[in-house]
């Protein structure tokens, strides 16, 4: 959802069991929530100045610990209240799935007569209600390295490993980070001599290790890496590659049904080869392997609409759960949304959220257009100012023009690359083109910071960079109103629906659209029938495309089992996009055959 959004989402609904992920990257957002929190509960808020000693750590450590003490309060008094209408702890309750344990005892409670009995029902009830999980997430690819006052570099200081070792020492339990954007081994070297990731009660592990995945063979790969160390991956959480929101990052064309289809027949086995591995591992360290293997749980986000497609997830694939994210940026009760920011999330349609090119890390980006935050860039391009001043560094990669890294949406970089770009002999059409792609960059940093900012009214991030940026991911489209914590809530189990009134496709058939236009863009910037190796990857990444779409038609009457008008309406979309493909390969043929070059197609 990006920096800002969830930053207090448990404050706003671990009270209500439902799990959230607070980014803890920036450390100066989370400053600005440590004074506003601590302000809130008049308790005394001590600042920690970037002038201490691993200040990043220190400032994510009593973030975290405040969050949980907040929490433990609110479950005190949840569990102190009575079963009235309107109550938090009715809330509670009928917040929870019809199938459920606990919501089943509580609808035998709501029948009894007997006010003896009912009370003790009641009070059994008290007793079974607990928070939702504080979990954390660090973007692995965030790890610049950070620099003492003389230039040297500061052991163990850069981004993502100061974060790590911030929620290391937190008091959360029964807690999860998660790890985004690929392997670092840097961060994962360093997580081996943090012991808190190896302590366990009863059978599960006090903080959990959790991975973002693309496919069975990134889990494969990470999962060993860390299992070498003795680290146990508590949860493979894959994701769609493009149908979600922030960062993008492609796959080769493999859509989510057969990835989720390979772990599905796979899973046993990576399960007990990480046991083999993780107990080597262990026995190496002159540690004690456990008696039994620790449990490993597989779950899937990333354009889930509807009850019936979360379902079908759960029940087909056997995951172990599925997450909703955009969607809650309509809900004010579980994130943090400016006014302004909302309305246009509520209002934006499919032509709103885009791919961008919108990052500094040069990965493709969701974006929901025209925020404060574009408004903002672009207004300071016309002033012959583009650019950012930087202050927060959590994204500078680019040495083209220096030896340490910079950002290449920061003013530094741009004012160099647009010089270097007047002088390249091009044509003035490409020049343009050029120039508007280095001038879409956006200091996400502060960008995706500032909703809390303004809705809190809190210190800036940095005065010269006011404007909000959202990054829902592509399936917020199809909802078009703010709603309610317990209005989502009904949605995902089914109870109502909160979708517009258009059409929305089914979630695979978005995400084989999405993909379908993401080729299409990168055909026309980059394609060259003359470059083999090119022409390999595009014919493979069709070819994944069109393996899909024959294992979704295998699969439509379990897919879309009782609708018999959604399913013929399935099979159609399945066979337009057939036809894309196939319109696609054709552009290459005809390509091919102007320069010249007998390329075989299949």
């Amino acid at each position: 959802m990006g920096l800002a959004y969830t930053i207090d989402s448990p404050v706003k609904v671990a009270r209500f069991g439902i799990s959230s992920v607070v980014s803890i990257i920036e450390d100066t957002l989370v400053e600005r929530m440590r004074q506003h929190y601590y302000q809130k509960i008049n308790e005394p808020y001590l600042p920690i100045h970037t002038t201490e000693p691993d200040y990043r750590a220190k400032r994510i450590t009593d973030y975290l610990n405040l969050l949980n003490r907040i929490v433990d309060k609110q479950i005190d008094r949840l569990r102190e209240s009575t079963f009235e209408a309107g109550s938090e702890l009715v809330q509670y309750f009928e917040m929870l799935p019809e199938g459920s344990f606990m919501k089943k005892m509580y609808r035998q409670m709501q029948e009894m007569h007997d006010r003896h009995e009912r009370r003790k029902m009641e009070q059994k009830l008290r007793t079974e209600v607990k928070a939702g999980c504080i979990d954390v997430n660090i973007m692995t690819k965030l790890d610049n390295e950070r620099y003492h006052a003389d230039g040297s570099v500061i052991e163990n200081g850069s981004d993502a490993v100061a974060a790590l070792r911030g929620y290391a020492n937190s008091e959360l339990t029964d807690s999860s980070i998660i790890f985004s954007a690929g392997m670092n081994p840097r961060l994962y070297n360093y997580m081996e001599q943090l012991d808190v990731f190896t302590e366990m009660h009863d059978v599960e592990f006090v903080k959990k290790i959790v991975i973002k995945v693309s496919d069975h063979r990134s889990a494969i790969i990470q999962g060993k890496y860390l299992a070498k160390k003795g680290l146990w991956v508590s949860e493979f959480r894959i994701e769609s590659g493009l149908n979600c929101g922030g960062h993008a990052f492609a796959s080769d064309g493999f859509m989510l049904g057969p990835i989720l289809e390979e772990f599905k027949n796979k899973r046993e086995a990576l399960i007990e080869e990480l046991f083999d591995i993780y107990c080597k591992a262990l026995t190496a360290k002159g540690k004690m392997p456990p008696a039994t293997r620790p449990a490993i749980r597989v779950t899937v986000q990333g354009g889930i609409g509807t009850a019936e497609e979360d379902a079908f997830l759960r029940e087909y694939y056997q995951v172990d759960a599925t997450g909703w994210g955009s969607p809650f940026l309509l809900v004010p009760e579980a994130v943090v949304v400016d006014d302004e920011t909302l309305e246009l999330l509520a209002a934006s349609t499919e032509k709103d959220i885009v791919l961008s090119r919108n990052s500094p890390l040069g990965v493709p980006f969701n974006y929901l257009k025209d925020t404060s935050g574009e408004r903002e860039k672009y207004r300071m391009v016309s002033e012959n100012r583009p650019g950012s001043p930087c202050s927060e560094k959590f994204l500078q990669a680019n040495t083209e023009f220096t030896e340490k890294p910079i950002c290449t949406a920061s003013a530094a970089y741009l004012s160099k690359k647009l010089q270097q770009l007047a002088q390249e002999e091009i044509t003035e059409e490409e020049r343009q083109k050029k120039r508007h792609q280095l001038l879409t960059r956006e200091c996400l940093c502060i960008g995706l910071s500032n909703t809390a900012v303004h809705r809190y009214k809190t210190p800036p991030i940095n005065k010269a960079v006011t404007g909000v940026t959202a990054c829902p991911g592509p399936n917020l489209a199809y909802f078009d109103k703010v709603v309610s914590l317990k209005e989502m809530v009904d949605h995902i189990y089914g109870r109502t629906n909160l979708l517009r009134k258009a059409y929305r496709p089914h979630m695979f058939i978005n995400e084989l659209k999405i993909y379908i236009a993401y080729l299409k863009e990168q055909l026309e910037e980059t394609f060259n029938p003359e470059n083999m190796k090119q022409m390999k990857y595009y014919r493979s990444f069709c070819k994944n495309m069109q393996d899909a779409v024959e294992y979704y038609t295998s699969l439509a009457s379990r897919i879309i089992a009782t609708d018999e008008k959604g399913k013929e309406i399935f099979m159609q979309e399945l066979q337009l996009i057939v036809q894309e493909i196939k319109n696609i390969e054709m552009t290459w043929l005809l390509q091919v055959v102007e320069t010249k070059n007998d390329l075989p197609l299949h």
